[in-house]
């Protein structure tokens, strides 16, 4: 392409004139010096959607880390994994994941109940050495309105592994996570040993007490724990408390509810 051409085609253009991240890291930019370099990632890097390289990506990853925040901002980072593709590519705006059968707390939906705001972290440990991150707004859908909306979805036939709800992720960042701190990992043959146990109640396949929290709960006393306030009330304290964060945050969005279609909780 001939520099004329190029030059017509950076004329063609949009301009990008909003900063992708928080007031906070911009802030925190300027202190450390890093303006410059920040803004060059943000450039370069930085996409509102998934790119075609970054969707083959997505679909054959096993796990991804899930960031979550409650209304109050008190956060939670946890694990998600299942057979490679298991993180949907629904569209290049678009993620979706089914929640299964696990310790019954529900810590990430519960969050995304109250504040819709996610963060994936996908680490390929194995091939690539690389991750991505993909930060966006969340939805806690059923798994019939989400086989309705995409009829091409596969019935896992593991019992641990069919969704009992799923969460549709849609994108407002998608960058690199760079390569030169992740390390370069191998899988184990699972020749001779047991299967993965996915949904299981087994306490000793669950990792058992590894951590001996279990054992010192006798120290902590007995657990009684207070009434639970009745659902309507529930919301309508959500619903003040996220609307205050709305009007501290333009564009925030009220608070969506469970499922995010008027269903009651």
């Amino acid at each position: 392409m001939s520099t004329f051409e190029q030059t017509e085609q950076r004329q063609a253009t949009p301009l990008r004139t909003t900063r992708p991240g928080s007031d906070g890291e911009h802030l925190v930019q300027q202190r450390m010096g890093t303006a410059e370099r920040a803004d060059r990632f943000y450039a370069e890097q930085v996409l509102d959607r998934l790119n075609p390289r970054m969707r083959e990506f997505v679909a054959r990853q096993e796990m991804f880390f899930l960031a979550t925040a409650d209304r109050h901002g008190d956060c939670d980072n946890t694990f998600r994994a299942g057979p490679p593709g298991f993180l949907h590519v629904l569209d290049d705006g678009t993620l979706a994941y089914p929640e299964y059968r696990g310790n019954g707390v529900h810590a990430s939906l519960g969050n995304i109940e109250e504040n819709p705001h996610v963060g994936l972290l996908m680490v390929d440990f194995f091939r690539d050495r690389v991750g991505l991150h993909v930060n966006g707004r969340a939805r806690v859908v059923s798994d019939e309105e989400m086989r309705d909306a995409h009829s091409g979805l596969a019935v896992d036939p593991v019992p641990g592994r069919r969704a009992l709800v799923w969460v549709e992720v849609t994108v407002q960042e998608a960058y690199i996570h760079c390569a030169k701190h992740i390390p370069h990992l191998e899988k184990v043959p699972r020749q001779g040993r047991p299967g993965r146990s996915w949904g299981t109640d087994d306490v000793r396949r669950k990792g058992g007490d590894f951590f001996g929290a279990a054992a010192e709960a006798p120290e902590r006393g007995v657990f009684l724990p207070p009434p639970r306030a009745c659902a309507s009330s529930w919301r309508a304290e959500a619903e003040r408390v996220v609307a205050r964060a709305a009007d501290r945050s333009p564009g925030a969005g009220g608070f969506s509810g469970w499922f995010s279609r008027g269903t009651s909780a």
